[in-house]
């Protein structure tokens, strides 16, 4: 059956109302940071249930008695929308760093981080990801990541995943929104038309060609690639 731009539309409205059930707070978060003057943009619900669930299940010894304290690294806080599913899918005890270069945006996610419970699991880094994950790399050292949330520049995805890649513990997942599309481009365009497409492109190719990840590509909203590290 043809998949028509109508049936994609209620396909991905039917997603977002079926398994889109967000509490007060996160319901309400992005109303409260357009008034604060920040841009409307967050992933939809039913994408951050998904972050929520695979936080939960990342790294090898999840669960196990004696493991240590999950370590999650987020690119791109905005508003803090996605970064609260990810911290309550890390659990209690676990640390979430997450990367944001205009201090205006990382108070008022720090905020909200506050009022939704998560606040003493987050971290906000200020600065640009290119910048922070050189500095990771250094503080946590190899394979110290049990999950990394990418949704941040879409042509640097590919320098991301460079700086990234051996952070990833065994177990560990490299997760990243728009793989597919955002509001002004899609996967389909001829490359060159885009630069924030080809980086996407490069990137999901990057991982697929990976010998020491699994990785997918989801066709949810915009796309979300999963990519687990194998051992």
């Amino acid at each position: 059956m043809e998949m028509t731009p109508q049936r994609w539309s209620y396909t991905n409205a039917y997603l977002r109302g079926v398994f889109g059930d967000q509490d007060e707070q996160l319901r309400t978060l992005m109303m409260r940071a357009v008034a604060a003057g920040l841009p409307d943009i967050a992933v939809s619900a039913d994408v951050g249930r998904l972050l929520m669930i695979l936080a939960s299940m990342a790294g090898g010894n999840a669960g196990a008695r004696g493991a240590r304290p999950k370590i999650g690294v987020e690119l791109g806080t905005l508003a803090g929308y996605s970064g609260i599913w990810i911290a309550r899918g890390l659990g209690e005890g676990s640390r979430l760093i997450t990367v944001e270069p205009e201090p205006r945006h990382a108070d008022f996610a720090r905020r909200e981080f506050a009022a939704a419970g998560v606040g003493d699991r987050v971290e906000i880094r200020e600065g640009t990801a290119l910048e922070v994950l050189p500095q990771l790399r250094s503080e946590l050292g190899p394979g110290s990541v049990d999950f990394l949330f990418i949704d941040a520049i879409k042509r640097e995805y590919p320098a991301y995943y460079r700086e990234a890649r051996d952070l990833i513990a065994p177990g560990g997942l490299i997760v990243a929104d728009n793989v597919l599309g955002a509001g002004n481009w899609w996967i389909d365009e001829s490359p060159g038309a885009n630069p924030d497409r080809d980086g996407a492109d490069e990137f999901n190719r990057l991982l697929a060609a990976d010998a020491e990840f699994e990785a997918v590509a989801v066709p949810i909203r915009e796309g979300v690639l999963i990519a687990r590290r194998q051992g």
